[in-house]
C-alpha cells in the first residue's frame, strides 16, 4: 500500500500546485471574498484529499475541482440563507432573545440538518410536508395547490414522516 500512496500523494500536490490558485481565483469571481474564496478553495482540496482515490483518470483537472467547489460554494450559501432567515426570524420576536454564540451555532447545526433532510424529500412531498407543518393548511388546501388528490397528500405526509422517523432512528 505505501508503493501507492507516494504517486497519489504526489498527484495531490501536483493538482494543488498546479491548480489552487486558478480554483481560487475562479471562487473569489463568484463570491466577491478573498478570505471565504481561499477558505472553499481549501475545502475543495480536503475534499479531494478525503476521497483517498487515484487521480489519475481525472483528465480535466478545472472542470474536476470546479464541480467540487461548486457543490462546497451552492451549500455555502445555503448556509448563509438559512441564517440569514434565522437572525430576520429572531429580529421580528416581540421580546428580544440574544443566544450565546454556542447556542446559536447548535440552533445552526439543527437547522441546516433540517435543511438537508427536506433537500432529500421528493418535491411535492417536501411542500405538502411544509404547507401542513409550518402554514397549517389542510389535506384539502394542499391537494388543490399541488393539484393533487387529497389521498395523495396524505401519502406524501406519510413518506415524509416516515423519512423524518428513519432518520431519527438513524
Amino acid at each position: 500500500m505505501a508503493v501507492t500512496a507516494a504517486p497519489q500523494q504526489h498527484a495531490l500536490q501536483q493538482l494543488y500546485l498546479d491548480h489552487h490558485g486558478w480554483l481560487h481565483g475562479w471562487l473569489w469571481r463568484r463570491m466577491g471574498c478573498t478570505q471565504s474564496a481561499a477558505d472553499l478553495a481549501q475545502d475543495t482540496f480536503l475534499r479531494v484529499l478525503s476521497k483517498e482515490r487515484d487521480l489519475s483518470p481525472v483528465r480535466d483537472p478545472r472542470a474536476y475541482l470546479s464541480t467540487i467547489a461548486h457543490s462546497l460554494l451552492v451549500n455555502h450559501w445555503r448556509r448563509l440563507a438559512i441564517e440569514r432567515a434565522y437572525l430576520e426570524s429572531l429580529a421580528q420576536q416581540a421580546t428580544h432573545y440574544a443566544p450565546s454564540p454556542e447556542e446559536r451555532e447548535l440552533i445552526m447545526a439543527t437547522l441546516l440538518e433540517i435543511d438537508a433532510m427536506l433537500r432529500r424529500l421528493p418535491s411535492k412531498v417536501r411542500d405538502a410536508f411544509l404547507m401542513a407543518q409550518l402554514d397549517g393548511l389542510t389535506y384539502a388546501v394542499i391537494a388543490d395547490k399541488l393539484g393533487v388528490s387529497e389521498r395523495m397528500v396524505k401519502k406524501y405526509m406519510a413518506q415524509a414522516m416516515l423519512h423524518c422517523l428513519t432518520l431519527v432512528a438513524e
